[in-house]
């Protein structure tokens, strides 16, 4: 078996043409939904990518699952490189790369029986033949906790958290070796995100998978999560292990997010100490020069000669975690 990771991305780069073109044809503007993006999956993990909502999360992850063609930069998968195939190139990877979508209401065709969506890959596919097919779905609504019996339902007739399992039995239709999940439980009440965070522990178990886990919930992610990469205006800023990103986060912004998060005690939210953000998280058609979380850091005036401001930090790693920071590791 290859050491490489799974996944490895790096200097991932994907730009939305914005408004009308200019004199030679070219867009006057270019949005940076992702503008740099690196990091890496190791077989058999969960990595949960967390960042502010607008950061690049879910662009990232259509770019990784192939639904957003990359602007420039590179994708590995299993040693192979994703960017740039063509649809034909891509078919193999289909199988091997699902995505599990955030809203279980619109991800599933109101007008197919949960049957037909469950069989439909393995029919576009060419794997098995019509009979093997329909027990095979029947066994995925098994695995996934519904009763199999309901399988000549629409999706209408189920809740919001059986859907969602349903969407999750159709990412497992092809037997796939990584899930993109895109905030898979953001849209479910409190109750229902636990059980279905419970059931995608015991799936990545039973089946061998590993999880690109988008999320903005930080309670969900230190649940699921073996490692965190923390993503702000396009960029990855620091990726470690779990324990080390929640327990000792070492960029600025890592802080702020964990100081935001509610401490159920009392007496320890009243006493820890909570980091405050300057400003608004700047626009992707026109990032700042520099590092792009110098206009809010507290702590960019301690850094010589306006660093932060004139040059992009690159992600380095040390000790065994990434950081893309100027600043000493004191903060």
């Amino acid at each position: 078996m290859s050491s490489a990771p799974l996944l490895d991305v790096r200097d991932l780069h994907k730009h939305f043409p914005v408004g009308e073109k200019g004199l030679f044809g070219a867009h006057k503007q270019l949005l940076k939904a992702v503008n740099g993006v690196s990091f890496s999956l190791e077989r058999g993990q969960c990595l949960g990518l967390v960042g502010e909502s607008g950061c690049g999360k879910s662009t990232v992850a259509r770019a990784v699952v192939g639904l957003h063609p990359a602007t420039s930069g590179s994708i590995r998968f299993d040693g192979n490189e994703l960017v740039g195939l063509s649809t034909r190139g891509w078919l193999p990877y289909r199988r091997k790369i699902q995505m599990i979508f955030q809203d279980p209401y619109a991800s599933l065709d109101p007008r197919q029986t949960v049957s037909s969506i469950l069989t439909e890959p393995s029919k576009i596919h060419g794997l098995s033949k019509p009979r093997e097919r329909k027990l095979h779905a029947m066994q995925l609504l098994e695995a996934v906790g519904l009763n199999p019996r309901h399988i000549n339902r629409y999706p209408h007739e189920f809740s919001g958290g059986q859907r969602q399992r349903i969407g999750i039995a159709r990412a497992l239709a092809l037997e796939p070796e990584l899930l993109i999940c895109d905030e898979p439980v953001s849209a479910l009440d409190v109750s229902i995100q636990a059980q279905i965070i419970n059931l995608m522990g015991e799936l990545k178990e039973r089946f061998n998978l590993s999880y690109l886990f988008i999320a903005h919930d930080l309670a969900v992610v230190r649940h699921i999560c073996d490692s965190v990469a923390v993503m702000y205006l396009g960029r990855v800023v620091e990726q470690a292990s779990r324990d080390e990103i929640f327990n000792d986060p070492r960029h600025p912004y890592t802080k702020s997010l964990l100081s935001a998060v509610p401490v159920p005690d009392p007496e320890l939210e009243r006493a820890r100490e909570r980091i405050v953000l300057e400003g608004d998280v700047p626009s992707p058609l026109d990032p700042p020069p520099g590092c792009s979380f110098a206009p809010r850091c507290p702590w960019r005036h301690e850094v010589p000669d306006d660093r932060c401001n004139r040059e992009i930090p690159e992600l380095v790693e040390r000790d065994g975690r990434k950081r893309s920071c100027f600043l000493p590791l004191a903060h």
